[in-house]
C-alpha cells in the first residue's frame, strides 16, 4: 500500500502549522489518541514535551498529522489528528456556537413632545410587545424647530413611558439628548416574556 503523502498545506481563515511547517525543536503533545501513539512508540506515551521530529515521526507512523493548535504557548502545544478532520470539527463548533449566540433586536419608537394620550398608548402597547419578544427599545422624543425648548416635557414623557413598562423591561441609562432628540434605551426583564401587552393608567 502507498504511503500517503504527507500535507504541508494551511487553509484560508485561521491557519495551522502542521508537519514540517513545524519547526521549533520542542512542543507539547497532547490528545485522547495517545493509546494509539503509546503502541507506535512501543512504550507508554502521555500528554507531555517531546522533541518534535519524535511526535512528527509518530503521527508519519499512524499515518496522521502533527498539529500545532496552541502556537503562542510555551513550548507550542500540538495533537496527532487528521488535518482535515481537525477543521472540519473546528468549523462545525464555530457553527454551533456561533448559531448559540443570541442577536439583540433593537426597535424604535418615536415620540413628539406634545404626543396626546391615545397615541402614547397605541406606542406603549407596541413596546410591550417588543420587549415581551425579547427586543430592546429604543425610544426617543425627537424636537422639531422650536419644539426644542420643551426637552422638560420630552423628559417627562419619557419617563411615564418607562414607569408603564416597569414589568416589560428597564432602562439602561437615564434619557439624554442627542442632536435634537431626548433618547432611552430599554432592555427586556427576563420575567416579561409571554406578559400580555396592557395601556397605561
Amino acid at each position: 500500500m502507498a504511503k500517503r503523502q504527507k500535507r504541508t498545506f494551511v487553509k484560508k481563515g485561521p491557519t495551522f502549522r502542521i508537519n514540517h511547517l513545524i519547526r521549533i525543536p520542542r512542543i507539547r503533545l497532547v490528545g485522547e489518541n495517545l493509546d494509539a501513539v503509546s503502541e507506535i512508540a512501543g512504550k507508554p506515551i502521555e500528554a507531555g514535551v517531546y522533541p518534535t521530529d519524535v511526535a512528527r515521526s509518530w503521527a508519519e507512523a499512524l499515518d496522521l498529522d502533527l498539529v500545532e493548535i496552541s502556537p503562542k504557548a510555551d513550548p507550542p502545544v500540538c495533537k496527532i489528528t487528521d488535518f482535515k478532520k481537525f477543521l472540519y470539527q473546528k468549523k462545525k463548533k464555530e457553527k454551533e456556537i456561533k448559531a448559540k449566540t443570541v442577536k439583540t433586536v433593537i426597535k424604535e419608537i418615536r415620540f413628539g413632545p406634545n404626543t396626546d394620550d391615545h397615541d402614547f398608548d397605541f406606542k406603549l402597547r407596541h413596546a410591550q410587545k417588543f420587549l415581551a419578544d425579547g427586543a430592546k427599545v429604543k425610544a426617543y422624543v425627537h424636537f422639531r424647530g422650536r419644539t426644542i425648548v420643551f426637552k422638560e416635557r420630552g423628559e417627562l414623557l419619557l419617563l411615564r413611558f418607562l414607569k408603564n413598562l416597569e414589568e416589560y423591561g428597564s432602562a439602561e441609562a437615564l434619557p439624554k439628548m442627542e442632536g435634537r432628540r431626548m433618547i432611552v434605551m430599554v432592555a427586556p426583564n427576563k420575567s416579561a416574556k409571554k406578559k400580555k401587552p396592557v395601556s397605561s393608567d
